[in-house]
Order: structure tokens, then C-alpha cells, then sequence
């Protein structure tokens, strides 16, 4: 079985920029493989009024702040902005960090984000999607040194765009967020280096064989793609005591218990509960792992994901 690879975002809602960065650093320091955060201009937990930090000028200041993690967004939300200015951010990003950027592409969900700030978030999600599918097309271009023209009737309209300096890596990689069936599945398929999934075994199952069939379509080697899944763990030594620093989290982010009672991404409980929820969908090929931390930053569950769980799943 191949190694665990482990990444922690720390949640950017509702923190100071002081602990926002200094848990990036640790998360460095314990040996985590990235660093992650959202793509969100309001609070995506809770109350969406709470303050929130910018994710492209986050991984920017991050990778001064570290030296040796992987940078990425779970994930750029395109809507927000043209790929052409993505491009040279994240080509911006990898010079600044010596190339560590990672270009997470998501369609964006969270319509009162855009309609307060004015952006255009499009007929339905549908639509989102084929301008995800442009965004992608040609921001695997530019990377790749080509000129990008859009054709009659595509939503963006680039013309002779040319990407100067290139990004330091030869393929930066993007990451696509999600599984819709029909569209963005095909888009991961057709794009894509790393997926980004999570839910229920069986769930993550069935999205697999929709993939292969996508890859198949495009003529791709579905092992060409690295599945890395997310999860919300609290590590502690009894179910109890997790669910102890659940609640605390999720009060001091301004989230009512009920919103979060159901959804099955928050692993709370011992190192041996999570390394089995780990391990059934690392027999599917997710082998690597970003895990969402709410603030406070839980240095317990930052310390024991690595030093405890990850052997339990390299081992069974």
C-alpha cells in the first residue's frame, strides 16, 4: 500500500493572523507534507458575518513563513476570478515559495459570498461548471507555456494570453474539488492531477467508477490522478472527550451543534477510530489526506494524526 501523505487546513474563519500563521508553521514543524486553506470571502461555518481571511494572499504570506510544505487552496473558488489572474497568482505563489504551490479549482457553492461582493455567480451550478471546465483548460495551458485564445461563445474571452515567468515547477498541479457525476468528474478526468473527495465509503466507491469512465472517455490512466480525501478529526482517547472539544469548537465559531450533528466529515474519537475511517477509503486509493481544523487550532489532534494515526494506516 503506498504511504500517507497528510495535510492540515487550518480553519480561516473566525482566528487572528497571528495563530493563523503560527499554525501553518507548525503544522511544518510535526512534518505534515502541505498546508491548506479555504477559497472563501465570508464565513462558510456558522454565522457567515465572522471574520475570515483571503486565500490567495494567504498562501502568498505562507510561503514565507515555511519552507518546506506544499501550499494549496481546498479549493479556489473560480467564479471569483478570471483564470488568467489565477495563473500568475499561483505562478506567483510557487516563485515565492520554490515551488511548492498546488492550484486547487472548485465550481464555488456559497452564493451569498458573490452576491455580496457583486460577483457574477451564474445561472446554476451547471453553468458554473463549464466555466470550470474553461478555467481549467486553460490554466493547464498557460502552466504548460502555451497561448491561450478563447473560441466564440465561451464565457471568458483571452486573447493571445501568454504566461511570463513561468511557474517554477514543470507541471504545477491542479487539483479539482468535488464529484458531480457529469461534469466536474469529467473535468477532474480530463485535467486534473489531484481529486479531492470526501464522504461515505460506498459514496466515494460508486464516484470512482464514474471516474474511470471519464478517464476512459478521455483516454487518461485514471492512476495518473492522486485521490486525496477530506476529513474533520478531533483525536482524543475517548469518544467523549472529542466530542467535548467539538462543541467548544464549533460554539467559539458561532455554529450551532445542529448544523454539524449530521455530517459525517467530523471524525471525533480515538487514534484508532480515525485510522479505520482512514484505512477503508485508502483501500479505494485514497492515500492521501487534508484534514479541515477548526479554531482554536487543536494541537493534540495536529500531534497524534501524525505520530499516531498514520502508522495505524501505513500498517494494515
Amino acid at each position: 500500500m503506498a504511504e500517507t501523505k497528510l495535510g492540515i487546513l487550518p480553519w480561516p474563519q473566525a482566528t487572528d493572523w497571528p495563530s493563523f500563521e503560527a499554525a501553518a508553521r507548525r503544522v511544518e514543524d510535526l512534518g505534515y507534507d502541505h498546508v491548506w486553506t479555504w477559497d472563501h470571502l465570508y464565513a462558510i461555518f456558522g454565522d457567515p458575518y465572522q471574520p475570515i481571511f483571503e486565500g490567495y494572499t494567504t498562501l502568498a504570506a505562507w510561503a514565507k513563513a515555511t519552507e518546506r510544505v506544499r501550499l494549496g487552496l481546498l479549493v479556489g473558488a473560480n467564479p471569483l476570478r478570471n483564470p488568467g489572474l489565477v495563473a500568475k497568482s499561483m505562478t506567483t505563489i510557487d516563485h515565492i515559495s520554490g515551488g511548492r504551490a498546488i492550484c486547487g479549482l472548485g465550481g464555488a457553492w456559497f452564493e451569498l459570498e458573490h452576491a455580496a461582493h457583486g460577483i457574477d455567480f451564474g445561472a446554476g451550478f451547471g453553468q458554473r461548471l463549464d466555466w470550470l471546465e474553461e478555467a481549467t483548460t486553460a490554466l493547464q495551458a498557460l502552466f504548460a507555456g502555451e497561448t491561450v485564445s478563447s473560441a466564440p461563445g465561451d464565457h471568458y474571452a483571452f486573447r493571445e494570453l501568454r504566461l511570463l515567468p513561468l511557474p517554477v515547477q514543470k507541471r504545477l498541479p491542479i487539483m479539482i474539488g468535488g464529484s458531480g457525476e457529469k461534469k466536474t468528474l469529467r473535468t477532474v478526468a480530463r485535467h486534473a492531477d489531484m481529486w479531492n473527495a470526501m464522504g461515505p465509503v460506498e459514496f466515494l466507491r460508486r464516484k470512482i467508477d464514474v471516474l474511470a469512465r471519464h478517464c476512459e472517455d478521455a483516454g487518461r490512466d485514471i492512476a495518473e490522478i492522486e485521490f486525496t480525501g477530506g476529513c474533520k478529526p478531533i483525536i482524543r482517547s475517548s469518544m467523549e472527550e472529542a466530542r467535548r472539544v467539538w462543541q467548544a469548537q464549533m460554539a467559539a465559531n458561532r455554529t450551532p451543534m445542529s448544523e454539524v450533528e449530521d455530517d459525517d466529515t467530523f471524525w471525533g474519537g480515538t487514534p484508532e477510530f480515525v485510522a479505520e475511517q482512514m484505512a477503508s477509503r485508502a483501500a479505494l486509493g485514497f492515500h492521501t489526506w487534508i484534514a479541515e481544523c477548526a479554531f482554536p487550532y487543536d494541537d493534540e489532534t495536529f500531534e497524534r494524526w501524525i505520530n499516531e494515526v498514520r502508522p495505524m494506516v501505513d500498517g494494515s
